[in-house]
């Protein structure tokens, strides 16, 4: 995965954190957790607010 799958990544955040609301997170929160996620190679430095934005809104939709 790379930064730019955020329906793919969303999705594994689903099922690794499915208690947790991603309208509450914070960007450095939810950066660390992506870099953690199996399959995730992507450097730190590709990833902006924008690809963040991307990745909690994929998140609320599969939450909701």
């Amino acid at each position: 995965m790379k930064w730019t799958d955020s329906n793919l990544i969303a999705e594994e955040l689903y099922d690794k954190y499915p208690d947790v609301d991603p309208k509450t997170i914070r960007f450095t929160d939810l950066m660390q957790w992506v870099l953690e996620l199996d399959g995730f190679s992507d450097n730190e430095s590709n990833c902006g607010e924008r690809i963040l934005e991307a990745i909690q809104m994929a998140w609320i939709e599969e939450y909701e």
